[in-house]
């Protein structure tokens, strides 16, 4: 299907909102019109003062002061009406933008997360937040400005005509070159492509500035200053250059636009008195003459704002081109009638993986024929060398990513003919990397089960060892995570993280390293609360710490992306392979310590998991 032009697409944005919109354009229409009426209100009194010229007590001082209240009533109805359409644009405006933004977000939340490891989160944010903002401006000012702006020259041209054709002829001759510099320069492939490299390198420049201020701690460690960190330098040059060569490639344009709409009477002066040389008695068309030397002016704004509309519209259909290439992203599949499963056995059957596009040639496998089945109330772990594609098995389970081929189940359902809602309901997952909302510290332990009670919070808080941090801050669970200098450590953040999951209660539990940056003292109380968490649930855990597993019921040694061995702890010490190896590293390390001396035998007073 072919896809709709930016222009379109805008348009229908601004349709969503047809009434407002029409209502504005038209009060736009009036209040231009009635800024007209003081023009001929000033004609009709030049024209009886000219013609009592002679007899100053002919004059009508009632009729003029009429004329002039009409002229001061019309200038306050056009800034009445003005006013008005400017209420209705903005509210059209702003519920346009609140929905945009909604669908947004809603849409970049339901596509794979493929889309989200190729697409830099500066360049999303800049399009969620500068690209609709920029969309807001266009229907708040640009479409009804745009409407006056067009309306208003041709009715006064029309009445110029009406006046006088020759001396409105000769007005449409630069106003004519005008508007053909613009349409020239905006419509040429050179501005285009320009301009769509100015959005690139604006885009580039707030991504790189995002990894910089992410990356602060690094920043500080190293000394690495703005100047020196190579991307963002080379980021910020390359948008000062694009610059440079749009002002280059424009100024010449510009400027004889402005200079040409701006100096109409200088047109209209020459002609004018051409034609009244040629009949110096005709009281007339001189003060036609008149009014054209006052109007040219006024004709001059509308048509110099036509050229700033113009540089917005081109600014903002690149915006909506953006927000377009979003939605066209396709999002993860819905089954038609969702499934739900009765049991919650995992299955991975042939899993082949990589992270090549949808409909793109395959890549490089990371997972490789990949087969298990992780049984309901048994733990399953994962373990082997880091890049193995042990975290890809724990997100492919959400359907982070599709498969290349292969299946997933959860008891006997593929994970396919599971709604995505549905699925997230199965599944409470402790990510290594956590993330915290800036929300109260309750609101992110409660994100897995609004219906929870502050008990049920506390409680969860207490197994996952974190409830005594937290009654510590000033606000206790009411402490909003980020603000007044508040922060939590990596341990604290992942303690939370536990308890949310813990929250949840899902049948199926992953944990990928949910213990890797608590201390001794702690992980030692967080695995008794999760062993007690764990238990009549399917728990897919990924570890490195290999003493906390040996009571998993499976355990699988993951090697470039297929399964090396799998067995329980003591078979695959008995193999002799790679999980022996691991585990004799894992001993060494753990016997290790500065000075020489060694720690106590066998880790006894280890919790584990069982």
């Amino acid at each position: 299907m072919r896809s709709k032009s930016e222009l379109s697409v805008l348009l229908d944005l601004a349709g969503s909102r047809k009434g407002l919109l029409i209502a504005a354009s038209l009060l736009s229409i009036v209040s231009g019109l009635l800024q007209i009426v003081p023009f001929i209100v000033v004609y009709r009194i030049v024209d009886q003062v000219f013609r009592a010229a002679g007899q100053p007590e002919a004059l009508d001082g009632p009729a003029l002061t009429r004329l002039g209240f009409a002229a001061l009533a019309a200038l306050a109805a056009a800034l009445a009406a003005l006013y008005a359409g400017a209420m209705c644009s903005h509210i059209a405006a702003f519920r346009i933008l609140y929905a945009l933004r909604v669908r947004l977000s809603e849409h970049v939340a339901k596509v794979s997360m493929g889309y989200h490891v190729r697409t830099p989160s500066g360049e999303l944010k800049k399009i969620i937040e500068v690209a609709v903002e920029k969309i807001e401006k266009f229907i708040a000012h640009q479409l009804p400005d745009t409407v006056s702006a067009v309306a208003l020259p041709l009715v006064l041209i029309g009445y110029l005509f009406v006046l006088d054709w020759r001396m409105a002829l000769i007005l449409c001759v630069p106003i004519g070159i005008g508007l053909a510099i613009q349409a020239r320069m905006y419509g040429s492939a050179d501005a285009q492509g320009h301009y769509r490299d100015f959005q690139h390198a604006g885009e580039e420049m707030n991504a790189t500035a995002v990894e910089y201020v992410r990356g602060m701690p690094a920043v500080k460690i190293f000394g690495i200053t703005a100047a020196s960190f190579l991307t963002f330098r080379q980021a910020v040059d390359r948008y000062r250059k694009i610059s440079l060569d749009i002002t280059d490639l424009f100024k010449g344009a510009y400027s004889l636009f402005a200079v040409l709409m701006g100096s109409l009477f200088t047109f209209a002066v020459p002609i004018g008195v051409l034609l009244l040389g040629r009949h110096p008695g005709d009281q007339a068309f001189a003060i036609t003459f008149i009014l054209f030397l006052l109007v040219s002016p006024s004709l001059s704004a509308p048509l110099v704002k036509l050229m700033y509309v113009g540089s917005g519209l081109r600014e903002v259909s690149e915006g909506v081109r953006r927000i377009q290439a979003v939605f066209n992203e396709p999002i993860v599949a819905e089954p038609e009638a969702p499934r739900r499963p009765s049991t919650y056995d995992i299955t991975f059957d042939n899993v082949v993986f990589d992270y090549a596009q949808p409909g793109a040639p395959a890549g490089r496998p990371v997972l490789d024929r990949i087969g298990f089945t992780a049984r309901s109330g048994e733990m399953t772990a994962l373990v082997g060398p880091s890049g193995g594609g042990k975290s890809t098995i724990a997100n492919l389970l959400l359907r982070f990513w599709e498969v290349r081929s292969g299946e997933i189940a959860i008891g006997g359902v593929p994970i396919r003919e599971i709604g995505t809602e549905q699925l997230m309901d199965l599944v409470s997952f402790v990510f290594q990397d956590v993330h915290l909302f800036y929300d109260t510290i309750e609101a992110n332990i409660r994100m897995g089960n609004e219906a929870a009670s502050h008990a049920d919070v506390v409680n969860a808080a207490r197994i996952a060892c974190c409830h005594s941090f937290i009654e510590r801050l000033d606000d206790g669970y009411r402490t909003v995570i980020g603000a007044n200098g508040t922060y939590l450590s990596g341990g604290e953040a992942q303690r939370i993280a536990i308890a949310r999951a813990l929250l949840k209660n899902a049948p199926i539990l992953v944990l990928d390293e949910a213990t890797a940056y608590t201390d001794a003292e702690n992980e030692h109380e967080i695995q008794r609360g999760l062993a007690e968490l764990i238990r009549g649930k399917t728990v897919l855990v990924i570890a490195h710490r290999l003493s906390t597993i040996r009571g998993a019921e499976q355990i699988l040694v993951i090697r470039g992306g297929q399964i090396a061995e799998r067995g329980r702890h003591d078979e695959l010490l008995g193999l002799g392979g790679l999980y022996e190896r691991m585990w004799r590293a894992h001993r060494a390390a753990s016997d290790w310590k500065i000075g020489g001396a060694k720690r106590k035998e066998d880790g006894d007073d280890e919790i584990v998991l069982a």
